[in-house]
């Protein structure tokens, strides 16, 4: 007889307040991790428990983030709120938490695909079930952490109202988005291949849904097989989608709502990348009178 090991992650005291801690103010899941995952890499780098270390030492680690590991900006700013949390919140220590700085961000437009280059993408994944995956991105505007966890009941398909529902997006908020005829006629050839039963694109045993890397691979391999030279992971579907909505003359508060966003500054950047708007134009050079110039 065969004895299968159960691995057992065991929680400090320290630990258990601080997932505690986030339980009471109502932070999501993920938040959690990252801010446990933040917290946890801060003590294995110095091989001693993070209420034990100094305001210098946690100035020194963001440092090394930067110059180390190379961690972008956002990522470091990620990490840095972790701490604050962890030194100002759990264990009331204000002088530490304030001395942590939080790094600028350099403000980058995204590239956007054009729905050449989308179209292509689609064709070029090799398997059905990568096509639906970005054919649902793309059509429905999701992020990746919400295009993994899609499942069969979350597909409204009848004539009168047809849309996706999308489950404790980002900020824990639920909301609808678009579900074109075409997307749907995807999804049920890629059904009839591989009949999934809960989790519309399941890992490999079916007992879970995918993985982020896995879905992000997916895209990249589609993006190389096509021959786009452009950066960027599966969340560029998410700006093509608000770009050429835009473009398609949809209005601000309508992408708002179809994107999950909580304030439509966010969405007003889409405003910008929408070449229609810039190319359609005129330049104020064009309206100089040129005998009087």
């Amino acid at each position: 007889m065969t004895r299968t090991r159960t691995k057992t992650t065991l929680v400090t005291p320290l630990r258990r307040r601080m997932i505690d801690a986030m339980l009471l103010r109502g932070f999501m899941p993920r938040t959690q991790e990252t801010y446990c995952g933040a917290v946890a890499a801060l003590a294995k780098h110095y091989h001693r428990s993070p209420d034990a270390l100094s305001a210098q030492q946690l100035q020194n680690y963001l440092l090394y983030l930067i110059t180390e590991k190379k961690l972008a900006y956002a990522s470091v700013n990620q990490a840095a709120c972790a701490l604050r949390f962890m030194f100002g919140t759990v264990l009331h220590r204000p002088e530490v938490r304030f001395d942590i700085p939080m790094a600028k961000v350099p403000k980058r437009l995204p590239q956007i695909l054009s729905r050449e280059e989308v179209a292509r993408l689609i064709d070029a994944s090799t398997t059905l079930r990568g096509r639906a995956m970005l054919s649902a991105t793309y059509a429905a505007g999701l992020r990746i952490s919400e295009v993994c966890a899609l499942q069969l009941a979350d597909i409204e398909s009848a004539s009168d109202r047809m849309c996706l529902k999308v489950r404790q997006g980002k900020g824990g908020q639920d909301r609808y988005t678009l579900l074109s005829p075409r997307l749907l006629d995807i999804l049920r050839q890629y059904w009839c291949d591989r009949r999934p039963r809960t989790w519309l694109f399941p890992n490999a045993s079916g007992r879970a849904p995918i993985e982020k890397c896995t879905a992000h691979r997916i895209y990249c391999a589609a993006r190389d097989a096509a021959g786009i030279a452009r950066e960027g992971g599966i969340h560029t579907l998410r700006h093509a989608f608000a770009t050429h909505l835009i473009e398609a003359g949809v209005d601000l508060p309508t992408v708002q709502k179809l994107l999950g966003h909580g304030h439509i500054s966010t969405t007003m950047r889409y405003v910008h990348l929408a070449r229609t708007r810039l190319t359609g134009t005129t330049s104020p050079l064009e309206l100089l009178d040129p005998h009087k110039r």
